[in-house]
């Protein structure tokens, strides 16, 4: 991976960000694009109450804001000593990053802590950029202190398409770990491909993976994922996205769904 996409905003997560995509940048000897997204306030379609009069003075103060952040991370990124540049959109931030992500190799981007809902909340951008595009999301804990590259990778596989998208996605990565897991999940519903294709994928980029068939116990594909996670001491995931459709899983529960929820590691998502 040689261009990573950074997604910049004002939040209590910025820092775990920013510390994810210098620690990719680090290992991959890669480019950080750090994208900053200005929401523009859309007063002028409806002017009942003369709303549109207001609208300059609060982009200026919306950029004023904007502007002072700019200075403080730049300030760190000159002392990170990685290559970067700087990118200033408006308008929604999903739609820019996508936008602006179209030759980047992976995004950047936050999962915020669950239940919570205060003004410096990260935004909930994950699904919608995983998604909208194609490319790779390396989203990164509210609470994580950055990624550990070397460390030891999970590769949660069940031979569908977007669990190989993420697997493609990876290899990069997946050549500097320590150590890589291949799991599978025992009684889930049958995989497309065998449980040795994942294995073999990685052989042929000269990358040994570890096979491992894992108890489900009855429990939801998503609890015994979380265990093996833990009991492998994985530092960091590799999985598909949205098997089933994303109104599936927001009415009915998913795997996706439940690890946005409730990851405490990086996941490198595609889909």
């Amino acid at each position: 991976m040689k261009s990573i996409l950074l997604h910049i905003h004002d939040d209590d997560a910025a820092n775990s960000r920013l510390q994810a995509a210098c620690d990719l940048a680090r290992a991959c000897d890669a480019h950080v694009q750090c994208v900053q997204v200005t929401p523009m306030p859309d007063l002028v379609a409806a002017d009942v109450y003369g709303g549109a009069a207001y609208a300059p003075t609060i982009a200026a103060e919306l950029h004023e804001i904007d502007e002072r952040f700019r200075a403080s991370v730049q300030a760190r990124l000159v002392r990170e000593d990685i290559a970067w540049d700087w990118r200033q959109m408006e308008g929604d931030a999903v739609s820019g990053l996508l936008s602006a992500a179209r030759l980047a190799d992976v995004i950047v981007a936050t999962l915020p802590e669950p239940g919570r809902n205060g003004t410096g909340d990260p935004l909930r951008i994950v699904a919608d950029l995983t998604l909208g595009g194609r490319t790779p999301v390396l989203a990164v804990p509210q609470a994580a202190k950055g990624i550990a590259v070397t460390g030891r990778a999970l590769v949660a596989w069940d031979g569908s398409p977007e669990a190989s998208a993420a697997l493609r996605a990876a290899v990069p990565l997946l050549r500097l770990a320590d150590a890589v897991d291949i799991l599978t999940i025992e009684e889930a519903e049958k995989a497309e491909f065998p449980a040795t294709a994942g294995p073999e994928y990685l052989a042929r980029h000269g990358i040994k993976a570890d096979v491992h068939s894992w108890p489900r116990k009855g429990r939801a594909v998503e609890d015994a994922l979380q265990d093996a996670i833990v009991d492998r001491c994985a530092s960091w995931v590799v999985m598909g996205a949205f098997g089933h459709s994303r109104w599936r899983e927001l009415m009915f529960g998913g795997v996706t769904r439940a690890m946005l929820r409730d990851a405490r590691i990086p996941l490198l998502l595609a889909h």
